[in-house]
């Protein structure tokens, strides 16, 4: 851009359409917003990884003090449960630390799953959530995954809020052979969400929360917007059904890979290792690979 006198000058924001400046300021935010829920996790993750460290400390030394082969043996399949348990935090936090350009890739949702309850595992004992988890093996779906992970972490966060006391999450993941979709809800029998409420959830800056809870987190208005429109430019849709006193169900439906999108190449970065599964569950976990029954609150359903 030049001036009368053919000099260059800066670009400034009022030369910008408005719709681009607000493009750039919502990249920006989401950015921020990943950024925000990696530093929360860093806390959760690093205890986790201590009790990781201390695991191995104690099985080593359980080794040294015995002789005998089996308890040796015993000593070294623990060391190495708790190490692979230990590389599969590290490479779910390093996941969510690469910086992607809204690249969409094969994405398995039951594994991203696995990897974000993985994180929460800690907040989830700490508060007395129990998390039941029917998950079918579905289709993969075309998606980013930091994205939908940074959905997923919203979603479980809110629902652990909504029970102070503890309580209970059920997740579901499932697919239907007739749909283009897969469904991923996420319930909790907290305290529900009052009607005349429910219609301005999505709406940027709107919360029901005086400020962050006693972790830090929530309380900006800002997740519940961001997540919709992470299903949005995934051509997915997000629903709500919620009743006072008896809990809230999100219903994420994002639409199954098709075959032009097997045969069409996806920019991409490379996937780190995946270990194995380290070790047992913690018991707030559970999983089964059968379906439950549909959300029963009821409410108003949005999307």
């Amino acid at each position: 851009m030049q001036n009368c006198k053919g000099a260059p000058v800066d670009q400034n924001s009022s030369d910008v359409p408005l719709q681009q400046q607000l493009a750039v300021l919502k990249e920006r935010l989401a950015h921020a917003q990943r950024y925000t829920a990696l530093g929360e996790l860093v806390g959760t993750t690093t205890h986790e990884f201590n009790n990781v460290l201390t695991t191995i400390i104690n099985w080593a030394k359980h080794g040294l003090r015995h002789k005998d082969e089996a308890t040796r043996d015993k000593a070294f399949e623990a060391i190495l449960n708790s190490a692979l348990r230990g590389a599969k935090i590290t490479q779910t936090i390093l996941g969510m630390a690469r910086k992607r350009q809204n690249s969409l890739e094969p994405t398995d949702l039951k594994q991203l799953l696995s990897d974000t309850l993985l994180l929460l595992e800690r907040e989830m004992n700490k508060y007395h959530i129990r998390v039941e988890v029917f998950a079918q093996a579905v289709p993969p779906v075309l998606a980013d995954g930091n994205q939908i992970q940074q959905v997923l972490l919203n979603m479980l966060v809110n629902a652990r809020q909504a029970m102070p006391r503890g309580g209970r999450i059920v997740i579901r993941l499932q697919h239907d052979p007739d749909s283009p979709f897969v469904d991923l809800q996420i319930r909790d029998f907290g305290t529900g969400i009052p009607p005349e409420i429910l219609p301005r959830i999505f709406d940027p800056f709107f919360t029901t929360k005086t400020g962050p809870d006693a972790s830090g987190k929530g309380g900006s208005g800002l997740g519940l917007s961001a997540c919709r429109d992470i299903i949005e430019a995934h051509n997915g849709r997000i629903r709500v059904e919620s009743a006072v006193g008896k809990g809230t169900c999100f219903t994420i439906r994002l639409p199954v890979m098709s075959r032009a999108d097997h045969a069409e190449p996806r920019p991409s970065e490379e996937e780190p290792s995946k270990a194995s599964p380290s070790s047992p569950a913690a018991p707030v976990f559970s999983l089964a690979e059968t379906p439950q029954p549909h959300c029963p609150t009821q409410g108003m359903p949005l999307g």
